[in-house]
């Protein structure tokens, strides 16, 4: 394979901040400059991937009787563009050199068949003006930064550049990724989100690329994957670094060839999707430590978006709490009143002083808790959790609603039996109300929750299983 002197590619479009103030960023396009017939032609590309052949369902189509129906296909990494040649007859050369596969140079020619193009990167640079929207979708902040994401979202949203969504756990990645859906062209389209972190790692591979009847035991008829289902909208990939080392080439697969194959069958699908991923790891640091893959990492990576965290934007607690109070079906009446309609002083500035290491999920919670605690229309210091309200800590009480991250209560051993079945009693009552306890705090996640207890993922689903526990 022969390649240019780009040996690797840039790192990819991130908002940054200085000194508060979002950078200057640079969205990188492919140009490809035509010479048919002596008719000049520059065809710039916004999409990810861009395949050029001799028929109509390619994004280049050029009529010379030497290029092949599907001749090559150029895809981004990083900021980069790599060209693969798709088994044409005649070949791709870069420079006059056949390659199957090379980094393509600002200002090299690239030659399919007679057909010679000019290939050139086109850089748009944007000034990311924060917006003058508090919200945008279902994202909530007067934040700055979050105004810098908003504008960011509108910017990006049209086009089907992938985009990697990180931030701390309950930061909003999901609300981002359905954003950008709502405002793209795919919006009539399906919105697909896959955990890939909460379904058993055996049945991942067919759950996101589908499976022919008698691929494997109880396989008893074929079954669309995820992308498939997605077609002509978005695949929301949440908990991206969870998935494993052997999984990750076959979404490379669809990311570059735009198919899949599904689990038992013999021949690709076309898909027409767009992803958005997300993650709270340091998918870079995963690269290094070899759990995740180099290449998927530079082709998934395009523009990335990073959300801060609610401790970072203080300012915004109270307009989410607002939020909260008059959108959260916790707080309706059977009239269509609401419950609660404020929250007193004293109250407001305990929530502007927690750290919410949930974050806004966290403090959704929080007030659905204290909704269900007032006694008033308006929330006070006392309806707060004691971990935020400030008071001394309270025995473990068995509550549902407890979100305040203690410990829900549990039956003390029965005293009269033999000590080993009072302490088996004690330790089961113990690891059932922990595991529940943490599905609640977590919404649900197996992931999030077994991270939180610091235990392997499938021990936290077999103790789930053991006590009959559902997410």
């Amino acid at each position: 394979m022969a390649e240019s002197s780009l040996a690797e590619p840039p790192s990819p479009t991130k908002i940054t901040y200085v000194d508060g103030e979002p950078a200057t960023i640079t969205l990188r396009r492919c140009c490809l400059e035509s010479n048919l017939d002596g008719v000049k032609k520059r065809h710039v590309f916004e999409a990810d991937t861009v395949d050029i052949g001799a028929t109509s369902d390619n994004d280049l189509v050029l009529t010379d009787d030497t290029v092949s129906r599907n001749h090559c296909r150029i895809f981004k990494e990083g900021e980069a563009f790599l060209v693969r040649d798709l088994g044409s007859t005649n070949g791709t050369f870069i420079n006059r050199v056949r390659v199957r596969e090379a980094w393509l140079k600002p200002g090299c020619a690239l030659t399919l068949g007679k057909t010679e193009l000019r290939f050139s990167p086109v850089d748009e640079r944007l000034r990311i003006v924060p917006s003058d929207k508090e919200r945008l979708g279902g994202l909530i902040g007067k934040d700055s930064r979050m105004r810098a994401i908003y504008a960011m979202i509108e910017r990006i949203a049209p086009t089907d550049t992938t985009v990697v969504v990180t931030g701390e756990t309950g930061t909003g990645k999901e609300v981002v990724a359905r954003a950008l859906h709502d405002l793209s062209r795919r919006q009539r389209g399906p919105f697909i989100v896959f955990d890939c972190g909460a379904v058993p790692e055996n049945l991942i591979e067919s759950e996101l690329f589908g499976h022919e009847k008698g691929a494997f035991t109880g396989a008893t008829s074929s079954r669309q994957g995820v992308f498939e289902m997605a077609q002509g909208g978005t695949v929301f990939l949440d908990e991206l670094g969870e998935l494993s080392l052997d999984l990750q080439p076959k979404l490379l697969r669809v990311l570059e060839q735009r198919e899949v194959k599904r689990v038992g069958g013999v021949r690709p699908t076309k898909v027409n999707v767009r992803v958005v991923a997300a993650t709270n790891r340091d998918l870079e640091a995963e690269m290094r430590a070899g759990r995740f893959r180099e290449d998927l990492y530079y082709r998934l990576n395009v523009v990335r978006l990073e959300l801060p965290p609610l401790r970072a934007r203080p300012g915004d607690v109270a307009l989410l709490v607002r939020h909260f109070l008059s959108h959260g079906a916790y707080n309706e009446l059977p009239g269509g009143g609401r419950r609660v309609r404020g929250i007193s002083r004293a109250a407001l500035e305990q929530l502007y002083a927690h750290g919410w290491p949930g974050n806004v999920r966290e403090l959704s919670n929080v007030v659905e808790r204290a909704i269900s605690f007032a006694e008033t229309d308006e929330i006070r210091l006392e309806d707060l959790p004691d971990s935020i309200a400030g008071h001394s800590s309270a025995p473990f009480v068995a509550d549902p609603t407890n979100v305040d991250g203690r410990m829900p209560g549990f039956a003390p051993p029965d005293v009269h039996g033999a000590f080993k079945d009072a302490k088996d009693q004690w330790v089961q009552s113990f690891e059932r109300e922990y595991i529940e306890s943490l599905l609640r705090r977590n919404d649900g996640n197996i992931s999030h929750a077994a991270r939180e207890a610091k235990i392997d993922r499938k021990y936290f689903r077999k103790l789930m299983k053991k006590y009959g526990i559902t997410a």
